[in-house]
């Protein structure tokens, strides 16, 4: 078998989609067919919502994204003001992006490795897999011991999970890890500066709950910081409240796009009147046959009251190969120039501090 080092030597390289230009292949795919025709139309949407001035973009995350090679994307959609707030799982912020914000990286894994030949002895190797792409568990336990620090540097209380992404961003300031000192490109840093709201509704689902998980454990009686995910669902609420035009673009389905798609009904709740999403993307593989959420399409979604559908478009394809054309169309027809900087994490504030 081959050592660590050898299984660990070829690096995911990000995909940089400000160094090509996919308008004429998007603009060709529009009088295709199929997926293509679906993918041109949802790019044209993303091209639309971000061209309305009053609209707020929500971006939804869900499966092994950053791990695949997506991560510059996501944090140049935040830099150039085409995102207002995300919505994630666990493991792209924590375990994938803060995770690579703090030096370590994910390899490519050789094919032998990605069809399972040998997971026993990549286990041996403390070597952890993610289809076809490595990881090393010595430097997640690394990152795990980093967000108890955090946790024990807080006053305890319960928090958001975005006071706490927050708190992981000033974290990596004050350690020096940002792109200006050497550093790499991060999610969770370009949101920090952004003013950009980062929420994980299961933040407890990835490495920063064996973070707090250790941190708890070792405050016994003493008051603990904690995660409320109620809190979460309100300040994204307040933001739909302030902020009644949105549109959602998302990657995957799951938590992630039914949390985004609930504040919604959560505002009517709260007795005001906030309209549908205006816009909204998915990008997914799941089938609708199966009855989950992560496949159930957009329309369905207005019987709910929760996203109109004149502007919707469902994507069937694996995100790596759609997500690039979408978003490096938009971004080379300038759909951000002149877009406002919302600061949205900066109206939640007065709500963190009641």
């Amino acid at each position: 078998m081959p050592t660590k080092k050898e299984l660990l030597s070829a690096p995911i390289q990000h995909i940089d989609i400000k160094q090509m230009d996919v308008v004429p292949l998007v603009e060709a795919m529009r009088h295709m067919a199929y997926s293509s025709r679906d993918l041109a139309r949802a790019a044209s949407i993303y091209v639309r919502m971000l061209r309305d001035e009053d609209c707020g973009v929500i971006l939804c995350l869900a499966g092994s994204l950053v791990s695949a090679g997506l991560k510059q994307i996501f944090v140049d959609l935040i830099r150039n003001n085409m995102v207002d707030a995300v919505v994630s799982t666990g493991a792209n912020i924590v375990d994938q992006d803060f995770f690579e914000a703090l030096g370590f990286r994910h390899w490519i894994a050789e094919d032998y490795y990605r069809q399972g030949s040998d997971d026993a002895g990549l286990r041996e190797l403390k070597i952890d897999r993610i289809y076809d792409t490595l990881i090393d568990e010595e430097e997640l336990r690394i990152c795990d011991e980093a967000t108890r620090q955090i946790a024990d540097s807080l006053p305890a209380r319960p928090y958001s999970s975005r006071e706490f992404i927050r708190e992981m961003g000033a974290y990596l300031e004050r350690q020096g890890k940002t792109p200006e000192n050497g550093g790499v490109d991060s999610i969770v840093l370009a949101a920090h500066r952004k003013d950009v709201p980062i929420f994980v509704p299961a933040f407890s689902d990835c490495s920063a709950g064996f973070g707090l998980v250790a941190h708890q454990h070792a405050r016994g009686d003493l008051p603990k910081v904690s995660i409320d995910s109620a809190k979460d669902f309100y300040e994204l609420t307040q933001l739909k409240i302030a902020n009644p035009s949105t549109g959602l673009l998302m990657i995957g389905g799951g938590v992630p796009k039914n949390f985004a798609q609930d504040i919604v009904v959560a505002a009517e709740v709260l007795g005001v009147d906030a309209p549908m999403h205006k816009y909204a993307i998915q990008i997914t593989v799941a089938d609708v046959r199966d009855g989950a959420l992560s496949s159930s399409t957009l329309k369905e979604a207005s019987s709910w009251g929760k996203v109109d559908t004149v502007h919707e478009q469902m994507v069937y394809s694996e995100a790596t190969l759609a997500l690039p054309l979408i978003a490096g169309y938009a971004y080379r027809m300038q759909a951000q120039a002149g877009r406002r900087q919302r600061s949205w994490a900066r109206l939640l504030e007065p709500v963190t501090a009641l």
